[in-house]
């Protein structure tokens, strides 16, 4: 046989073989099941109970010393009157008791809502009212965020501080309770699984986790156990994860990628989470090695981050072995392996609260997953034609839909069953839950997940991320992806970050391409103008420009658009130095007498 031959024999090799450990650890799972996530959890402290489960800022726990820890916060919970049924908000950075705190309130039937330490105002009001909690667990760091809105709360909410709160009726006088003190009073013994969830099946929710809010507020998609365990034993299989190995999470716990593939990975094999309260990308490969990791979990700006990073002497004096996560760009995948010596990437795609997941278990660069010919009546996945001027999938005369062929880009979305893989769940919204429903797809009265995905999937099977709908928009009569044109400014020497999006422009059809660039050492407008006309068409050419000294980011290192979109190119409310690309100049600064010269039409695009 030819090489190409051995090549691709080898790659079907992976492929198999990852999927095959995948199901095998994810094919149990049920709605009606009454094995939950804590017990999945526990049965893991009771095989490896002395190992290390945790390392967190000079200090470590073993497994028995975690599950002990949850297992005061099941007790806390149950003496307070927090029944079965109920939700907790938990609001805090990573920390060693993150984890145990939603470990702990699953083993009594209680939810916990997983609220973004990040933000604050509305955006956090928003969170606690929609979580319907009566009891907030916080810190030091995130009480003052909690306080500055507990008066506009629809509900009175109780505020227990971890790590110095004040004791009584708290320092504040609103109530607030030590939770440390709480804590020292209660049993450190498992409750007994009888009494304690009796009755709960893997269909009931345990977590609620919040959509990341890039372009509006955030959602609360509800994680059923059954759905944590997909998380968890799924990446505990695809990653091939054993007993031996360290994980280095610095993504948030508050978010599925970090607190339940990466921490599934991790402890239901024996392994180790080595934790870290936030990303740094000048700290990571000392943490990597120092740590000796063996893994860390990505979000694809992660690893941008790292790749933009000046090189360091010990950046490949490492042990690991694989890097997991999604998001990750051609552009950046290949530096990252070669630069690095990373010797192999998993790259996988999924939605929080959705019902399609992929793995791309061969490693070929810049795919998000694969599912072969042979196999596509096996996964509930499919691309269907998409209409980008109503962001709606494409009917025929006879209203369905109609798939998408080889190549050509498509919305994903996944068919709606009552198996563990194609349930979906939606959000504690109902209204909000409806929207990703498509209905009449293929037939009449058939239900799919709309993942708001745009994708397109090649002759082999593998799917490649075009972008999210809405990321898309429509210049000169043409679609503009902005993945594609961030991708091509990215390239050029300087650009760190581009964040590309479309802004209106008064008597102009469509929406003007904008990006937002954070820049360095080396960055020259005239050399970007070339790059954009060398790799991308007329039509897909920024217009407009905006250098921030940095990005404004999610929690989870997705940029935020909406406040960019809305401040538009207008120099009156941007202190940022915008640029307009002039049909004969190139790229001129935007003053008031030229913003108002583009905003009455006397420029023409």
């Amino acid at each position: 046989m030819t090489k190409s031959v051995w090549t691709k024999l080898a790659r079907e090799m992976r492929f198999v073989s990852g999927l095959y450990r995948t199901l095998s650890r994810v094919r149990s799972v049920a709605a009606d099941s009454e094995t939950l996530v804590c017990d999945d959890l526990e049965a893991a402290v009771d095989r490896f109970s002395a190992n290390v489960a945790m390392e967190f800022e000079g200090k470590s726990i073993t497994y028995g010393q975690l599950d002990s820890m949850a297992n005061r916060f099941a007790h806390w919970a149950t003496s307070r009157g927090i029944k079965r049924g109920d939700t907790v908000a938990l609001f805090m950075p990573n920390r060693l008791e993150y984890l145990a705190v939603w470990y702990g309130l699953s083993k009594v039937g209680v939810a916990t809502a997983l609220i973004n330490n990040q933000i604050a105002g509305p955006a956090l009001t928003h969170c606690l009212n929609v979580s319907g909690a009566a009891h907030l667990i916080c810190d030091l760091e995130t009480a003052s965020a909690f306080e500055a809105v507990r008066a506009g709360l629809v509900r009175p909410m109780t505020e227990w501080v971890l790590g110095g709160g004040q004791g009584g009726a708290g320092g504040s006088g609103r109530g607030d309770r030590d939770f440390d003190r709480a804590l020292k009073g209660c049993s450190s013994l498992r409750p007994t699984r009888e009494t304690a969830r009796f009755g709960i099946t893997a269909k009931d929710t345990a977590l609620y986790i919040f959509t990341s809010g890039t372009t509006g507020l955030p959602k609360a998609a509800k994680i059923t156990h059954m759905r944590a365990q997909l998380y968890m034993r799924g990446f505990a299989g695809a990653t091939g994860a054993n007993a031996t190995d360290r994980i280095y999470v610095t993504l948030p716990l508050y978010h599925a990628t970090g607190g339940l593939c990466a921490i599934g990975a991790g402890l239901l094999n024996g392994g180790a989470i080595l934790l870290k309260r936030k990303f740094s990308a000048t700290q990571f490969w000392d943490d990597i090695i120092s740590g000796q990791a063996t893994m860390f979990v990505y979000i694809g700006e992660l690893c941008r981050y790292l790749v933009n990073q000046p090189p360091k002497m010990e950046e490949k004096a490492h042990h690991l072995r694989l890097a997991f996560g999604n998001g990750l760009r051609l552009e950046v995948w290949e530096r990252l392996l070669t630069r690095f010596g990373i010797p192999d990437v998993l790259e996988f795609y999924g939605a929080t609260e959705g019902n399609v997941s992929m793995f791309n278990f061969d490693g070929k660069p810049g795919a998000i997953g694969r599912i072969p010919a042979y196999l596509r009546k096996s996964f509930n996945i499919k691309l269907v034609q998409f209409d980008l001027e109503t962001e709606m999938p494409i009917r025929t005369p006879q209203g369905l839909c109609v798939e998408a062929r080889p190549g050509q880009i498509g919305e994903a979305i996944g068919a709606i069953g009552s198996d563990a893989r194609s349930n979906f769940s939606g959000y504690a919204d109902k209204q909000a839950t409806e929207k990703k429903v498509l209905r009449n797809v293929f037939a009449r009265d058939d239900a799919w997940f709309r993942t708001g995905d745009l994708m397109r999937q090649d002759h082999d099977g593998y799917f490649y991320f075009v972008d999210r709908i809405g990321d898309t928009f429509r210049w000169k009569g043409e679609n503009v992806s902005t993945g594609e044109v961030a991708a091509a400014l990215g390239s050029v020497e300087g650009v760190v970050e581009a964040n590309v999006y479309g802004v209106a422009v008064p008597g102009a059809d469509g929406r003007a391409g904008m990006a937002s660039l954070v820049v360095g050492q080396g960055f020259d407008i005239a050399e970007l103008q070339q790059a954009a006309d060398a790799h991308l068409p007329p039509y897909a050419r920024p217009i407009f420009l905006r250098l921030q000294p940095e990005m404004e980011m999610t929690g989870t290192f997705k940029y935020r658009k909406i406040d960019l979109v809305e401040d538009g190119f207008d120099p009156g409310r941007i202190s940022d130095p915008v640029y307009f690309r002039d049909p004969t100049r190139g790229y001129v600064q935007v003053d008031g007498p030229l913003y108002q010269s583009i905003i009455a039409g006397d420029i023409r695009f």
